[in-house]
């Protein structure tokens, strides 16, 4: 039988109880009604995952105990930064729903000329902190054991930056690409330096596409420009047939 996963923000120790958020524990107690000494499968971000049960549920919150830790990692060998125009809010949802159960490493929303959706310092917060639920949740769906990096929705010129500064990290070749219908290259003229790759980014553009100025600055910051085939993507569609070819092309990963 499958046990729940749930995420814990604090760092886990075994034999040492900690008490998950107010929204994991409403949703411990009042969604999956999960009872004192139901096992489940702990994991903090950090690494590895623990087994565990539930030790105690109150009005302050649901107290787990890990008692063992499992070196087990589901991540991708390929660290893979998603660049992706800002869209409407069950779009971005998916978006960020899809792109961590593909491994994605790092999700860096960026605010394009011709996006629908415009958000103040506000929005930007109550969105960011939307999208970090989106993905632990998709965490415990997956198997992940660490949480992909999200940024703050940024324009272009931070997202560039972010984009070669999450690659800096990585020893080996880095490719960027832009996907864009009107460029002369296919995703296939690169498929010998993906493969060869340790780290790749790609940019997904709204839904009216990428203006000339922004290829032109993504083009400065290392990008190069590809089509995705004959046909005309909608923005969600194109990041995660772009994610899953980034994915396969980079190998399975072996087994723990």
């Amino acid at each position: 039988m499958r046990l729940t996963r749930i995420h814990v923000a604090v760092a886990l120790a075994i034999d040492q109880p900690a008490t998950l958020s107010r929204a994991a524990s409403l949703h411990v107690t009042r969604v999956l009604r999960l009872a004192v000494g139901t096992k489940i499968v702990l994991f903090d971000g950090r690494g590895g995952e623990y087994d565990g049960e539930i030790q105690q549920t109150t009005r302050a919150g649901v107290t787990v105990l890990p008692t063992q830790h499992r070196l087990i990692e589901r991540e991708a060998d390929s660290h893979i930064t998603l660049v992706q125009a800002l869209t409407r809010g069950e779009k971005m949802d998916w978006i960020v729903q899809k792109a961590t159960e593909l491994g994605v490493a790092r999700i860096v929303p960026v605010a394009l000329e011709r996006s629908v959706v415009k958000l103040d310092d506000h929005q930007a917060e109550k969105r960011h902190a939307h999208w970090l639920a989106v993905a632990i949740n998709a965490c415990e769906q997956c198997g992940r054991n660490r949480l992909p990096e999200i940024a703050a929705p940024c324009a272009l010129s931070a997202a560039l930056e972010t984009a070669a500064a999450g690659e800096s990290g990585n020893s080996g070749r880095h490719l960027r690409v832009l996907l864009d219908p009107a460029a002369a290259d296919s995703l296939d003229a690169y498929v010998l330096p993906l493969r060869a790759s340790s780290a790749s980014s790609v940019l997904i553009g709204p839904e009216g596409g990428l203006t000339d100025a922004e290829i032109a600055a993504a083009r400065a910051a290392g990008f190069v420009a590809v089509n995705f085939g004959p046909r005309i993507l909608r923005t969600e569609t194109a990041a995660i047939a772009a994610l899953s070819v980034l994915q396969f092309l980079a190998g399975p990963r072996s087994p723990d």
